[in-house]
């Protein structure tokens, strides 16, 4: 178990990230998840607001996204680091970033729906798939 002493979360910027953040996002989508290519790199990284987490010896270990219109996506931690409160920390990161909390949203692996709605998600509507992946759509309910 780590402590958040191992690990730091901040807001980068996409143009000077990109090779961290891309990485992280091959690994787990891509290679892992086998999320095909062309949806992965949708064109919108450039506008949107991106955390980091980083070890303190600054291997880059996790990463998510949020987008102008206030969804929460893109969210990753390499295998090894899950479990940790990395994802936690990555999405507290974002919600404090937002312009509005109440607007944020995301669509939740289904496997990630308990993550989230611990940490202030609540789900709506239906099952639906996104890459090949069961999706719930889910909307912030600051606590």
């Amino acid at each position: 178990m780590t402590d958040s002493h191992t690990f730091k979360v901040s807001i980068v910027d996409w143009a000077a990230a990109a090779p961290l953040l891309s990485k992280i996002r091959r690994e787990v989508f891509i290679i892992e998840q086998q999320v095909p290519v062309e949806l992965e790199w949708d064109g919108r990284d450039e506008e949107s607001i991106h955390a980091l987490a980083m070890t303190v010896s600054g291997e880059a270990i996790g990463t998510a996204r949020l987008l102008p219109e206030g969804q929460i996506g893109r969210m990753a931690v390499l295998s090894p680091w899950r479990r940790q409160g990395i994802g936690t920390r990555l999405l507290r990161c974002l919600i404090d970033a937002a312009d509005d909390p109440q607007r944020l949203f995301l669509n939740a692996q289904t496997s990630a729906e308990a993550f989230y709605r611990r940490n202030g998600f609540t789900s709506e509507g239906e099952v639906f798939m996104e890459a090949g992946i069961p999706h719930i759509r889910m909307i912030y309910r600051s606590r």
